[in-house]
């Protein structure tokens, strides 16, 4: 079989300028962010609550707690593990770690003690920076792991005006817990100077899987050095020249890669701590005018349902990254109508790959419903899953890839769940795709998401396109549910949450089930739908349909 991949067709699509191979050092990510840091000292690089801190400020805190490591023993690849929001602790922690040579590894605020002792254990972790809000949670678990330093954090530290409260806390026999402000206090200032391998890890985030426990995604400082690399050429980004508002919490691979690129390229940081605050989020767009936004597709349809936000000068913003999920064509169309047209551009990625395989073109042809074309120096092909060979044109298959901004040394300590994510060096992503003629990529589904009823293949994704149709739904997500009838097959189930002043009743879901015969094959329609008011969230804004299957049930 013809492999329309290996042509590449999407090359022809680039923008102008936009080169599909590339030139990259070999440095780490520690080296490489030094010529923003001393290029534009005098920018503000964080913005948090009204206080602006400059590059030399943000430079001078994270020396100061790469020399609190060293002080606290830890070594070239040991891992520090940041259990924060999105405040300056968390920001300045990660500068800090990677200066020292250590590895960051993101630990969300959404965990339970247990949840994070087996992550802390699991990386080995020897240093955790977390808040005090969470620290009757976290506080239970610290003699159970081989942490030996704790840093406390407060929502209030760095805030204007605000002058910090000593705090005390628990002793732990053979821990040392402090506030972080004054654990980073009088360390010293210049700039730690030991050599570290491009190709050592880099950062250790961890990713949650169908079955078994979270796997820690190692990548490398090659992977994300190289990575900024290809966004910066995508994007045509240079020095000193964005501010980026964004709500990924920096604990999400997400939110970590932006605020790792926005310092290597000299960009302001809108920190946003709650990332479902959406009047914080448009207060943040009108008072600090950026250049680029990002967040998660529910995020921009909730804003889209306020005055407030349909108010906004969007003059300033250059585009508007969507990801984590597929952002629905119809409302598309609505939210270009308010930001301005050509501004939105999606992009399609996971923790394994630094996180971004494929965007759409930044000022060329932008087909809606589409996550884009391959950066540079990344190869995409679709396979059949059960047999792995490439399918035909316009065929569904499992989206692998390979680039410089893939993971190669897999998942930390499960060599079984690497060699079944990377075959032959092809990172395999569990995505279902289709590839138009013009090497256009679109997502159709997730494996995992997708449907087997009686032989028959469901894309839940293609159910919940028609159904965001439907002129009283407000939002919908389609699960596969084990189907007591006939044992191993599924029935399509599907959780709808309505617009206002619609009633959840018995002729409202009668109406709908009657509009999807209309517009879909009759076992595409939805046997079971369940009216909600909400549905199971993940911490960046992403449908949790492992959850949805048990509710569904």
């Amino acid at each position: 079989m013809k492999n329309v991949y290996a042509a590449m067709p999407w090359l022809k699509f680039y923008d102008e300028g936009v080169s599909p191979s590339l030139s990259y050092p070999s440095v780490s990510y520690g080296q490489f962010i030094r010529h923003a840091f001393d290029r534009v000292p005098d920018r503000t690089a964080l913005i948090y609550m009204g206080r602006a801190i400059t590059f030399r400020e943000l430079d001078i805190m994270s020396n100061q707690y790469a020399w609190y490591l060293k002080k606290q023993g830890l070594k070239t690849g040991d891992v520090v593990a940041v259990h924060t929001l999105n405040i300056p602790a968390g920001f300045i922690a990660m500068a800090g770690i990677q200066k020292a040579g250590c590895v960051y590894s993101g630990v969300s605020g959404l965990l339970k003690p247990e949840e994070i002792e087996y992550q802390l254990n699991d990386s080995g972790a020897k240093a955790l920076v977390t808040m005090d809000i969470f620290y009757a949670g976290v506080s239970q678990i610290f003699d159970r792991t081989n942490v030996r330093s704790v840093l406390v954090s407060s929502p209030k530290d760095y805030l204007p005006g605000h002058a910090s409260t000593p705090a005390t806390y628990s002793s732990f026999p053979g821990i040392e817990v402090k506030p972080f402000i004054e654990a980073i206090d009088g360390m010293p200032n210049d700039i730690v100077a030991d050599a570290v391998d491009p190709e050592a890890p880099c950062l250790m985030m961890y990713t949650g899987g169908t079955t078994g426990p979270p796997k820690g995604a190692i990548l490398t400082h090659n992977n994300i050095v190289h990575h900024i690399i290809q966004m910066n050429h995508w994007f045509s980004m240079g020095i000193g020249e964005y501010v980026y508002l964004h709500a990924f919490p920096i604990f999400h691979q997400a939110g970590n890669f932006m605020m790792m690129w926005c310092y290597a390229i000299g960009a302001t940081n809108v920190l946003v701590p709650d990332p479902r605050n959406l009047q914080f989020i448009i207060s943040a767009i009108k008072n600090y005018e950026p250049n680029a936004i990002l967040n998660v597709p529910t995020i921009y349809m909730e804003l889209m349902k306020l005055s407030e936000f349909r108010a906004l000068d969007f003059s300033t913003v250059r585009w508007f990254i969507s990801g984590a999920s597929p952002f629905p064509a119809e409302n598309i169309k609505e939210f270009e109508s308010i930001v301005g047209a050509g501004k939105l551009i999606e992009v399609c990625g996971m923790t394994e790959t630094s996180p971004v395989l494929t965007a759409l073109p930044y000022r060329g042809v932008k087909k809606v419903g589409s996550i884009g074309l391959p950066l540079s120096n990344t190869e995409i092909k679709l396979v059949d899953p059960e047999t792995n060979e490439v399918v035909p044109l316009g065929e569904a298959g499992e989206l692998v890839a390979r680039g410089p901004q893939v993971f190669t040394k897999g998942y930390h300590n499960k060599p079984e769940e690497t060699a079944h994510a990377l075959r032959d060096g092809w990172m395999h992503t569990g995505d279902v795709c289709v590839m138009d003629e013009d090497g256009y990529f679109y997502i159709v589904d997730r494996l995992k998401d997708m449907v087997n009823l009686s032989g028959y293949k469901v894309f839940t994704r293609q159910v919940d396109e028609v159904l965001f149709q439907h002129p009283d739904v407000d939002m919908a997500a389609t699960v596969g549910i084990p189907d007591p009838k006939r044992p191993g097959s599924e029935i399509v189930a599907s959780a709808i949450i309505l617009k206002p002043g619609r009633e959840k009743d018995e002729d409202m879901r009668e109406k709908i089930i009657a509009y999807m015969k209309e517009k879909v094959a009759p076992y595409k329609v939805p046997k079971v739908i369940r009216f909600m008011d909400q549905l199971p969230m993940s911490s960046v804004g992403k449908v949790l349909k492992r959850e949805l299957r048990k509710i569904m049930r």
